[in-house]
């Protein structure tokens, strides 16, 4: 297998697209998971050579951006987001040469480049953290959230990690306790530290400075704590849901007021927000992990051209079905709680199952889920292996690295099934993904449906998102047109899309069962690009079992 030539390191990759400041509005963004990309150099580990040689994949499917998570230097002990130095890139993944020439070759296919970045916390290993730790009055003693134990000696407070236990650590060294939302090993910055705002702006303008597109922030309601650490209040059990944390998590259990979504946070973003805006067309997701008041927060953090220009929370990446109803609900809600502000949707990411395992998914309905996402009024993430219709690995035990995982076996098997490597070529050794032992199982399952395979296959479903994609950049009124449902039911949804006095109406059968479908007042045409069939009727349109239809007005 050959790879790309890399440049070397010669400084900031030049930005070749134009300069179009709403571009992010209606966007396609694909996310890169790094490990599991494309291996160039034996060691079973994905690479940015990787991402590289395989840009032209992404590009062929018409996506307007790429979204790839952290490679920074790192101990890797939540796989890249525990950070030890935000402006270099840990040697498994490359050089910033590397990145530099990743920049460069996804400028030229038009691809634009946003990067993970993860602000809340560090790796205990960062060289700010080890200083901190050092005494109570050295010069970023205050850049950690430091916290005295209670007289009997136990944590501050009770609030709790996601990855499970307490969210307090001791730390014998200055004989406090440190905050971490997640593992120990990821200590919280303490975000009412003016200089600690000031250096991860420095962050955001280095990597901004190298050309990168815009940012998907990690975790970012989690930024700034309550500075009275007052203790989360219960939460009534019928308010649990599993979208922030698996049901097994007693995190489950606190009505999260205190330990993140605290009002100072808008000031940062503000900050942020001025800095972005200085470089022209660059664009912002913020991730909301917030089970409780997820709508609320993103509008308050996507209000106006102030703070972020886009959030998603985890509506679609929960364990909840996307009947028509839901999703007729949640585009109206986002659309009555923040009219101001744009949503970014996904169905699949890093952390979560992929949406046909955790849906249940049968193999004739993934088109006409496929084709509602992408049709939704917003901008779409998808996740890599979702345009091959990939579903989640089992991956043993004696496999497993997710530390989430392992603490919460069996009942929660982590993250590692969603992370597997990507199936290039049935036919090469692990699908093409490495020439090593992959630091995750290849998947048996995912060779069947390997790019090779379904590159030759007109039928594919990699065929039919490159379609439907296209079908989306083609008509404004799918990326930046308004949201009206015409008619929602359990596995029916109908609704139309209008954008300077055009319209589309479109139409999704979620059934096993044939279905005629009126259509709205007006001269409707099928769209005859729309990668589905369906058959005109005296009353409108039968619809055939899992199909969808996307109908244009007739010009007068």
């Amino acid at each position: 297998m050959s790879f790309v030539e890399l440049h070397p390191d010669t400084g900031p990759a030049p930005t070749t697209l134009p300069v179009d400041s709403d571009w992010w509005r209606g966007a396609v963004i694909y996310q890169i998971y790094p490990r599991s990309f494309q291996d160039t150099n034996g060691d079973g580990v994905g690479d940015l050579a990787g991402i590289i040689h395989r840009l032209p994949h992404i590009a062929s499917l018409g996506v307007d951006a790429i979204w790839i998570s952290p490679f920074f230097r790192s101990p890797m002990l939540d796989f890249g987001y525990d950070v030890s130095d935000y402006c270099d890139v840990d040697a498994m993944f490359g050089t910033l040469g590397d990145f530099d020439a990743l920049i460069s070759h996804a400028h030229e296919l038009g691809l634009r480049v946003l990067i993970d970045l993860v602000l809340s916390h560090t790796s205990a290993q960062h060289p700010w953290f080890q200083e901190s730790r050092q005494s109570r009055d050295n010069a970023r003693a205050n850049w950690y959230v430091w916290a005295e134990a209670k007289p009997d000696g136990s944590p501050p407070n009770n609030w709790l990690s996601i990855f499970g236990g307490s969210a307090w650590e001791w730390d014998g060294e200055r004989m406090q306790y440190y905050l971490h939302n997640f593992l120990k090993e990821q200590p919280d910055l303490n975000f009412h530290e003016p200089a600690v705002q000031d250096a991860l702006l420095d962050v955001a303008r280095f990597w901004l400075d190298r050309g990168v597109d815009g940012f998907r922030l990690d975790t970012v309601n989690f930024y700034v704590h309550d500075k009275q650490l007052r203790d989360n209040p219960p939460l009534d059990p019928g308010l649990r849901n599993e979208n922030t944390a698996p049901a097994v998590n007693p995190y489950n259990f606190q009505d999260h007021l205190y330990d993140k979504t605290q009002p100072e946070n808008l000031l940062f973003l503000h900050r942020l927000r001025e800095l972005m805006d200085r470089y022209g067309a660059i664009t912002s997701v913020g991730e909301v992990g917030e089970s409780q008041r997820g709508m609320e927060v993103q509008a308050a953090y996507t209000a106006g051209d102030d703070y972020l220009h886009m959030c998603y929370d985890f509506a679609f990446l929960s364990n909840a079905r996307p009947t028509g109803t839901h999703v007729a609900e949640t585009l109206e809600a986002f659309d009555r709680i923040a009219p101001d502000s744009w949503a970014c949707w996904a169905f699949s990411n890093h952390d979560v199952v992929r949406w046909v395992t955790r849906w249940n998914v049968p193999p004739e309905k993934v088109r006409v889920l496929a084709g509602l996402l992408l049709s939704m009024r917003g901008s779409i993430c998808l996740y890599q292996g979702e345009e091959l219709g990939l579903g989640e690995v089992y991956v043993a035990y004696e496999d497993l690295q997710d530390p989430y995982g392992k603490r919460f076996w069996p009942k929660f098997r982590g993250r590692d099934g969603c992370r597997t490597p990507m199936p290039w070529n049935r036919d090469n050794q692990n699908s093409g993904f490495t020439e090593g032992k992959p630091w995750l199982p290849v998947s048996v399952e995912h060779q069947n449906h390997a790019v090779n395979l379904q590159e030759a296959d007109e039928d594919s479903i990699l065929v039919f998102y490159r379609r439907m994609i296209e079908l989306r950049k083609h008509h404004p009124e799918l990326t930046k047109g308004s949201f009206r449902t015409v008619e929602a039911e359990e596995d029916f949804l109908s609704f139309v899309r209008e954008h300077d006095g055009k319209r589309m109406f479109c139409a999704f059968n979620m059934s096993d069962q044939s279905r005629d479908v009126a259509l709205p007042e007006g001269n409707w045409i099928k769209d005859e690009a729309a990668p589905f069939v369906s058959t005109p009727t005296e009353h409108g349109i039968t619809l055939p079992p899992y199909q969808a239809v996307f109908a244009v007005e007739r010009s007068a």
